[in-house]
């Protein structure tokens, strides 16, 4: 069976997962989606045309917040931190997640 890509993943569960990796500590952009891979054990595959439209919808949603700080690497680049008001969106997007997640198990584990 192949890895989901960014593209089959449920509407919002981009932003729930850049929001989770975010909150673990300021990141640039690529190491957000390494981030995603490494704690998929590689089932996640996030594209670079889905990440940087996602981060740029969750900054202007005062979500994550970005500062050009340099990287590992010498080069500049922008590091994404997650708000307060990111915190929240989060912790609420993780609740219903659970919810949801549940709900589709109990579906799936129903008696034929």
């Amino acid at each position: 069976m192949p890895n989901p890509k960014s593209s089959d993943l449920l509407q919002g569960t981009l932003d729930i997962l850049i929001l989770k990796v975010v909150a673990l500590e300021p990141v640039h952009g690529y190491a957000i989606a390494q981030r995603i891979r490494q704690i998929s054990r590689d089932a996640l595959e996030i594209q670079q045309g889905s990440l940087y439209p996602a981060l740029y919808r969750l900054e202007e949603r005062g979500l994550v917040e970005a500062e050009w700080r340099e990287s590992d690497l010498g080069r500049m680049a922008k590091f994404y931190s997650v708000t307060k008001k990111g915190a929240r969106q989060l912790e609420a997007d993780r609740a219903q997640w659970e919810r949801t997640a549940t709900a589709i198990a109990l579906v799936l584990q129903a008696a034929k």
